[in-house]
């Protein structure tokens, strides 16, 4: 599948997969500039790129597992969704849960993009089937 993409910037670094395609799920996705995150405080850092998702699809941004084990740096609004219909520039809001401030740099690889299929729904109201679970909710499973 191929994507376009538009650095908007000159030092925009395009996605990567670390190990390839047939490995990797998610590709790295890197900071444009610096940003220094402080404890508790969400911090918008942008990756100087714009992309064109095709109909029916739609871009995940996650944490990468590095940062949140080594740093307890995640993506609050994780996993991110980036709309096929959105031109604007991908950006990622990092939040920085460890107890210093932490430094990212341009370049740093700051999060992951999947690509992912969705299916665009049409509601049908009526009465529901029943189910073996029921309205059975949180913790109904007895664990």
């Amino acid at each position: 599948m191929k994507i376009r993409i538009n650095k908007l910037h000159p030092h925009a670094l395009l996605p990567e997969y670390a190990h390839g395609p047939l490995e990797d799920a998610g590709m790295d996705v890197r900071a444009l500039e610096a940003a220094l995150l402080e404890p508790n405080v969400p911090h918008v850092v942008p990756t100087g790129l714009a992309l064109e998702i095709p109909t029916g699809y739609e871009v995940q941004i996650r944490p990468r597992s590095g940062l949140a084990l080594k740093h307890a740096i995640t993506l609050p609004n994780s996993p991110a969704t980036i709309d096929p219909g959105y031109r604007g520039e991908l950006k990622v809001i990092l939040l920085n849960l460890g107890k210093a401030p932490y430094q990212v740099h341009a370049g740093d690889r700051i999060a992951q993009m999947v690509v992912a299929r969705y299916e665009a729904v049409e509601w049908e109201e009526g009465e529901l089937a029943d189910s073996a679970r029921g309205t059975g909710g949180f913790g109904s499973s007895g664990r």
